[in-house]
């Protein structure tokens, strides 16, 4: 049988890990997409592209010429759009579909955590008094900060977000996780923090600056997930998406395709 190709829709830590993991099995030819929004992205030792795909007509339109037979959605838990992309064009070219979602963080005891639907929301929870404010949104979505411009901003991203976007009092921190908890404990202290307002990525990786806070007493503005589309195949990790692309290669090998 020649080898199960496999599209996985990229952007997070997962997505990385599976691609590793599928490095040297002959059993699979895997291209990784990301979408570009990073100018040095992580790449693993496998085929990879770049840049979007021109909406759901433009995905269907690339699995059928590349003959992808298996599609994995591995995107952030906030890319909401591209996961409804993905169903649909999987639906559409008759290819199965797999969500790997890890799941989201749940507040620890002694965490203290406002809830908000989006991040207009987490702007109105700091509220009217001035606070020293610790941004961990990324980059792309800074602007509606812009909006309560008497506090204090920190704000880390893996690259410089663009000016125009930024509040008028903010630091920018250029960094790329993991992050360990005595180090956020550290970087906490120093910059004088008071609240922290987060996306529940869920990502592991980068948790340690809620265990940080919490053992410091800051408080933490939380943004809720989109809802996403429903998926006929779910896997919470890496190892787990592996397995269902074992589990499928074996199907398609003992229907002879």
């Amino acid at each position: 049988m020649t080898p199960l190709r496999v599209l996985i829709l990229g952007g997070t830590g997962e997505a990385l890990a599976l691609s590793r993991a599928l490095v040297g099995d002959h059993r699979f030819a895997a291209t990784l997409s990301l979408a570009g929004r990073t100018t040095l992205p992580v790449l693993p030792p496998i085929g990879h592209r770049l840049g979007g795909f021109g909406g759901v007509t433009g995905m269907v339109a690339y699995l059928r010429t590349e003959r992808i037979a298996a599609l994995v959605d591995a995107t952030h838990p906030f890319a909401a759009q591209i996961s409804r992309h993905a169903q649909r064009a999987a639906r559409e070219s008759g290819i199965p579909l797999l969500a790997l979602r890890r799941p989201a963080w749940e507040p620890k005891p002694g965490e203290h955590w406002t809830m908000v639907p989006d991040l207009g929301a987490g702007v109105a929870a700091l509220g009217r008094a001035p606070r020293r404010v610790f941004l961990t949104i990324g980059r792309q979505e800074l602007a509606p900060f812009r909006a309560a411009p008497w506090h204090f901003y920190v704000i880390r991203s893996v690259e410089p977000p663009d000016p125009a976007h930024l509040p008028p009092r903010a630091e920018i921190i250029a960094a790329r996780g993991p992050f360990a908890e005595a180090d956020e404990r550290a970087l906490l202290i120093e910059k004088g923090i008071e609240v922290l307002v987060t996306k529940n990525s869920g990502a592991q990786a980068v948790r340690g600056k809620l265990d940080a806070a919490r053992g410091l007493g800051i408080a933490v503005v939380m943004v809720t997930r989109p809802i996403l589309p429903d998926a006929d195949h779910v896997a919470a990790d890496a190892e787990g998406a592996r397995a269902w692309l074992v589990a499928r290669h074996a199907e398609l090998t003992r229907r002879g395709v």
